[in-house]
């Protein structure tokens, strides 16, 4: 038996798929080709990096599908299945809404995989593939299973190894489809396992891919004490009351950490209070000086996350945002604009009040593009959010900002390595901006034209 997985892209540039110069391993393929039976053929393409091969011969395809990559992922599907190949999708759109899904394949899976994925192989081998397997929660991921990284040898991915120390977030905010897909819980690998997957594989930067790596303060202090005598550097995410326990952060920067992806998501109390991210309320207060004196003292780098378009956002309440960035000299900064992702109360609460808009199903409409709004905004018009969010991420990638950030003693210029990490990447963010903005889903256009007319 032949497996082929697949990772999509999100969609095109005028009329040719984008390639992703900037993309980073699929962890998740890794993750299903480790548990793959070893009597089974396993190859991997990237739809960002690469052309598929779709008339090579495989007897199963498997394609990892969010929300962003939905209508590419259905195309892949499609040409497989024209073909005669079996097509079983899985990932976090899968879950959130599974019924659309299944009219695209010929089987999907809802949850992580290590809990079905072994029994979906067996019954494909058996010509009795289900249409749909429910997984059960996993209550430590990844145990024994190492990544397979062959997978990903030969392809042009970032020099930076990504790996999973937990899974989930216990917070609940509105907009989030991570909290609907975990139900709000966290889970933590065995942190032996952790250290093994590092010694497996020869870089010393790593990025764990967690939702929130400090959601289980203690168990996340085993693991910095547990990486200190690796001698590695690291990134990841975590949230901004990770700073409230001085024991964990001496750890985390003792262990080799960088810096994070952090959710400041607004500047004002209001928004935080309405988008119910309670972690952030006593941060918020003060505008996050004294969160960001402490980072600056820890010197960790900075990727600030702000998401924008709540109903308590004004169009120079974003700006005032960006410029709040910009005084803080943020190594990196995110202006997202609020998706409704299906499942989640954000998406719920907009379709009761009848202010979606692509027919609700942004993902899908052929004149949606990417970092464009998908709802009606309260105090601006989709047009006016969009054009604002972009004058942020333009602004605060212009080669005066990326300059001017660069001159943080604490942070950007603490050591070499930080120096080196800030002039490395912030070019490649900066081309990011300009790349992706307004890029349409999927790659075929002659839908585009008939939806058109």
């Amino acid at each position: 038996m032949k497996l082929t997985l697949i990772k999509p892209n999100i969609g095109r540039r005028e009329h040719s798929l984008y390639v992703d110069n900037a993309s980073m391993e699929p962890l998740q393929l890794g993750i299903l080709a480790a548990l793959t039976p070893k009597d089974v053929e396993v190859v991997m393409y990237d739809d960002r990096l690469e052309a598929i091969p779709y008339d090579e011969e495989t007897d199963l395809v498997a394609i990892t599908v969010e929300t962003f990559t939905a209508r590419r992922s259905y195309e892949i599907s499609e040409e497989f299945r024209k073909r005669g190949k079996k097509v079983i999708m899985g990932g976090i759109h899968v879950t959130l809404i599974p019924d659309e899904v299944k009219e695209h394949c010929d089987s999907i899976m809802i949850g992580d995989a290590e809990d079905k994925w072994e029994e979906m192989i067996k019954d494909f081998k058996k010509g009795e593939l289900k249409k749909v397997y429910k997984c059960n929660p996993v209550c430590i991921p990844q145990k024994g299973v190492m990544t397979r990284r062959d997978i990903f040898e030969g392809k042009k991915y970032l020099p930076i190894t990504l790996l999973q120390f937990s899974r989930g977030c216990r917070y609940n905010c509105k907009y989030c489809a991570s909290s609907v897909y975990f139900k709000q819980k966290h889970f933590c690998r065995d942190i032996d396992e952790v250290v093994e997957e590092i010694k497996s594989q020869k870089r010393k930067l790593l990025f764990f891919v967690d939702d929130n790596i400090v959601g289980d303060k203690e168990k996340a202090k085993e693991l910095f004490k547990a990486l200190i005598p690796l001698k590695v550097k690291w990134v990841s995410q975590g949230s901004i009351d990770m700073l409230d326990d001085d024991e964990l952060m001496k750890l985390m920067v003792k262990s080799g950490c960088l810096g994070h992806v952090i959710g400041f998501e607004s500047i004002k109390p209001e928004s935080i209070k309405f988008m119910n991210k309670g972690v952030n309320r006593k941060f918020v207060k003060n505008q996050y000086k004294e969160a960001i004196k402490k980072l600056r003292k820890y010197g960790l780098q900075t990727w600030a996350a702000f998401t924008i378009g709540h109903d308590t956002d004004t169009i120079e309440s974003i700006k005032a945002t960006e410029r709040f960035a910009l005084k803080n000299k943020f190594c990196f900064a995110a202006y997202n604009i609020l998706m409704p992702y299906p499942g989640t109360r954000l998406y719920d609460d907009l379709k009761k009040e009848n202010r979606l808009i692509y027919d609700g199903k942004w993902w899908l409409h052929p004149e949606y593009k990417f970092n464009y709004c998908a709802f009606i905004p309260k105090n601006m018009t989709p047009p006016e959010l969009t054009e604002v969010g972009y004058w942020c991420r333009k602004n605060f990638n212009s080669i005066r900002s990326v300059i001017y950030r660069f001159f943080e003693p604490h942070t950007n210029m603490r050591n070499p390595i930080r120096m080196f990490t800030y002039l490395a990447y912030n070019p490649v963010f900066r081309r990011e901006v300009f790349e992706k903005q307004g890029m349409t889903f999927g790659c075929k256009e002659k839908d585009d034209e008939e939806a058109k007319k």
